[in-house]
């Protein structure tokens, strides 16, 4: 049986209670952007403005992969939180088709001692590789998907981060005329997101271009997105434009929003309780009905093996 989605989980609890009731002004202010038509369902998994993702080659297999069962790409691509689209998780998959990925660039700056700017198409040259990843979202839902990208280390060591780069900011796309959520004060945008750099570094953290064997379609945050999956969903920054090295440690989007409910760190921990709801169980997208008993969270999503050392000595309660 596949889980009733909307029903398993009330928006209410999803999100911060001022952002629940502005829900029906987003939908106005979708509505004034201009209703989409058939032909841009059609089109869901369109790239820019038009077209299918495409394609992508030479992708080989690597070994951090989980030996899970990938979630179907239909799941991974009409579930999703863009809050730029939509609070719904069906609203992605509908409004994010305006989304412009053509041109696109990634400046990245700061605290490096060669600055550059990236095209996609440059990015798209690297080697590729799939990565097979769990998403755990801080709502209570998890995905398993084959994520394709290369590691965010391999762009850090480009520009050569200076002894004063501490963390890690990620700066994402803000496209008023084609982003209803934007319009409206859902969070302060454009949406930031932050990494410590030896989390940046690690080999783990992936900058994702595709998934499964295709390009990101534009709900999953095309054509650029960070993936960090020891970490809850909201942590991947969707859209990057720009990615800074500051001495200082960011304060993220849902930081501003909800300090006492996201943290910096976002890791995901069983121990730590939402402060509406328990993190201690999850359910799987596609797989778990909503009769099957849940799934224990594991700590830290299961990479505990890999990441538990970044954290030696700290409060995981405090630095939540």
């Amino acid at each position: 049986m596949l889980i009733k989605r909307r029903g398993d989980i009330r928006p209410s609890e999803v999100t911060p209670y001022g952002v629940y009731l502005r829900r029906r002004e987003f939908l106005k202010a979708g509505l004034a952007a201009g209703l989409i038509g058939a032909a841009g369902l059609a089109a869901t998994r369109s790239v820019g403005a038009q077209g299918s993702p495409g394609k992508l080659a030479g992708i080989r297999k690597s070994n951090y992969s989980t030996l899970e069962k990938p979630t179907s790409y239909g799941d991974v691509t009409s579930y999703n939180n863009y809050y730029e689209f939509g609070t719904e998780k069906s609203d992605p998959a509908i409004y994010a088709q305006k989304l412009r990925t053509r041109p696109w660039t990634v400046v990245v700056e700061g605290e490096v001692k060669r600055p550059k700017t990236f095209g996609i198409e440059d990015l798209l040259k690297l080697p590729l590789e799939e990565r097979v990843y769990r998403l755990r979202c801080v709502e209570g839902w998890s995905m398993v998907i084959p994520w394709v990208g290369f590691e965010l280390k391999s762009l850090i060591e480009q520009v050569e981060p200076t002894g004063k780069a501490k963390f890690v900011e990620f700066v994402t796309a803000y496209q008023p005329e084609t982003m209803p959520g934007v319009r409206l004060p859902v969070l302060d945008w454009p949406y930031v997101e932050g990494l410590r750099i030896d989390e940046a570094m690690h080999p783990l953290t992936l900058i994702a271009v595709g998934l499964y064997d295709q390009m990101l379609p534009n709900q999953n945050g095309a054509p650029i997105r960070l993936v960090v999956p020891w970490k809850y969903g909201f942590k991947s920054a969707k859209s990057i434009v720009r990615i800074r090295f500051v001495e200082k440690q960011t304060r993220i989007a849902w930081e501003k929003a909800a300090s006492h409910e996201y943290g910096f760190y976002s890791n995901v921990n069983p121990e730590v309780d939402h402060p509406r709801w328990s993190q201690a169980t999850e359910r799987r997208i596609g797989e778990d009905g909503i009769f099957t008993p849940k799934r224990k969270t594991l700590m830290f999503n299961g990479y505990a093996g890999q990441v538990a050392s970044l954290y030696a000595g700290m409060d995981l309660k405090k630095f939540f």
